[in-house]
């Protein structure tokens, strides 16, 4: 008797690439680091047309839809570009039912989550997609709890995902639950991925969530910031790099970014330092030194004024803190 388990990607005409890639890359590898049961992994159209992706590639399609017999493991509907009419063919949505009821469990990534809604397969769920349809999705399907804060959720067999690389956080966690973590940390460490992220992590970081800003300079040296915070980012430093003064930086963040230099620089360590508590086994005193604090002590102390509670109880938390104030507006720099 063949035990794999099977996995059924649905894709249809201007998805996303990495929405297929992400899920089926993860599963593949994991077949090569002895999954056991192993994963099938076949792409579904309707009528076995090749889809052609958002980015102009046509993928084929091994199966058509109404072809797929037997039980199935895991339903995989994709997003992109194409979500809309891909939730008004009701072709589509109709094989998609009867593939949820072949299903162990069924997931969606990005706007796949408006085909699953057009489904009815979403009502009276708590589900996520990408931040930036999550209105639109609960105006159009109302018993639908929308909640675009998480990377993913997953509210009993149903699992949603927010997009694009999230999908591969999505598969990384069903392979987890399938497979146990020594498995997870293998494929994601074959990934080159730097970190299995939680599924409550916020999908939005500090830097993203407002507005871009409206400085090219201001934006420039946000993007430094997050992406050297080792380094030294002091006022006087950050004015050096940009030729401007420590007087006049101060005046473009908080013209453009609404905090100033020093608060920006420690609520971005702050939040790559929690990330890390929820997502590793390193020691505070490592995480301090990669994010850029002085020591474990000054880290513990961002926490307790960001957060309100220390990284200990950050690390035993079953959900990512939230802050008590918002991103930075802290107190003191590291």
């Amino acid at each position: 008797m063949d035990n794999r388990r099977r996995v059924l990607i649905v894709a249809y005409d201007d998805a996303q690439i990495l929405d297929i890639a992400c899920p089926s890359g993860a599963l593949d590898i994991a077949n090569r680091y002895g999954a056991t049961p192993p994963y099938t992994i076949e792409l579904g159209t309707l009528g076995r047309r090749a889809a052609r992706s958002s980015a102009g590639i046509a993928l084929g399609a091994g199966r058509g839809l109404e072809e797929v017999t037997g039980r199935l493991d895991t339903v995989i509907v994709v997003g992109g570009v194409g979500y809309e009419k891909a939730a008004a063919d009701a072709r589509l949505l109709a094989q998609v039912r009867r593939l949820a009821e072949r299903s162990r469990r069924i997931a969606s990534v990005c706007t796949g989550t408006y085909v699953l809604a057009a489904a009815g397969l979403l009502d009276d769920r708590r589900v996520t997609t990408h931040w930036g349809y999550g209105e639109q999705l609960a105006a159009r399907h109302p018993r639908v709890a929308v909640d675009v804060g998480p990377l993913y959720i997953r509210d009993g067999d149903v699992y949603t995902a927010a997009g694009v690389t999230s999908a591969l956080d999505l598969t990384l966690s069903l392979i987890e639950d399938d497979h146990g973590p020594t498995l997870a940390r293998a494929v994601a460490r074959e990934l080159v991925s730097y970190l299995h992220r939680p599924a409550d992590q916020a999908q939005i970081s500090m830097f993203l969530a407002a507005p871009p800003p409206g400085d090219r300079l201001v934006g420039d040296l946000a993007g430094h910031i997050a992406g050297n915070l080792a380094e030294d980012l002091t006022p006087a430093a950050l004015a050096a790099r940009a030729g401007v003064s420590t007087r006049h930086l101060t005046r473009l963040f908080t013209a453009h970014l609404g905090t100033t230099p020093a608060r920006a620089v420690r609520a971005a360590r702050t939040e790559a330092a929690v990330h890390l508590v929820r997502s590793s086994e390193l020691s505070l005193e490592t995480i301090a030194r990669r994010c850029g604090f002085r020591s474990a002590q000054t880290l513990r102390q961002a926490f307790l004024d960001h957060y309100g509670v220390g990284g200990d109880t950050i690390r035993r938390m079953p959900d990512m803190p939230r802050p008590r104030t918002p991103s930075g507006h802290e107190t003191s720099a590291p």
